[in-house]
């Protein structure tokens, strides 16, 4: 891949059609673009080598599969030393979707889907609070998602 490659408006086009809708074919973009489909194709291998696409996911309503409860994790490490092993550790927990090391009160902030109140209770106690580093947590229960989206340019 050329290591000077610099994406264009075309590409940026391309970026914001397919994060409205992931599943679009390249040959639909490239119509919306006023490309060929190989071109669409191109510029996505090129954006993916470069990093800048690092896949696609499903966006899921875990609430449909019985999972009613987000909730958010302040963090307070015993040490700021202890990130990597805290990390493995939340890692490990499968209710853990989402891990962010912070600035200002907590070393981490968490975002984990769990089945109800007593789910949560359940993985803070059994799972979280044993995770080698982590000193005391907060929680924060999410009581609706208002907004989802990517950034637009």
């Amino acid at each position: 891949m050329d290591k000077e490659y610099q994406i264009d408006n075309t590409d940026r086009k391309i970026l914001s059609l397919l994060m409205e809708n992931a599943t679009m074919p390249y040959t639909d973009v490239a119509k919306l673009v006023n490309v060929s489909g190989g071109t669409v194709h191109v510029r996505m291998k090129k954006m993916e080598e470069m990093g800048i696409i690092k896949g696609t996911q499903l966006t899921i309503d875990y609430s449909k599969l019985g999972y009613d409860i987000t909730a958010f994790l302040g963090v307070y490490l015993e040490r700021s030393s202890f990130y990597d092993e805290a990390l493995s550790g939340l890692n490990d927990i499968d209710e853990v979707v989402d891990v962010n090391y912070t600035t200002g009160n907590y070393s981490m902030f968490v975002k984990l889907i769990c089945k109800d109140t007593q789910h949560l209770r359940q993985v803070l106690h059994d799972k979280i609070q044993k995770v080698v580093g982590i000193q005391r947590t907060e929680t924060f229960i999410s009581l609706e998602q208002s907004i989802v989206r990517n950034i637009k340019f």
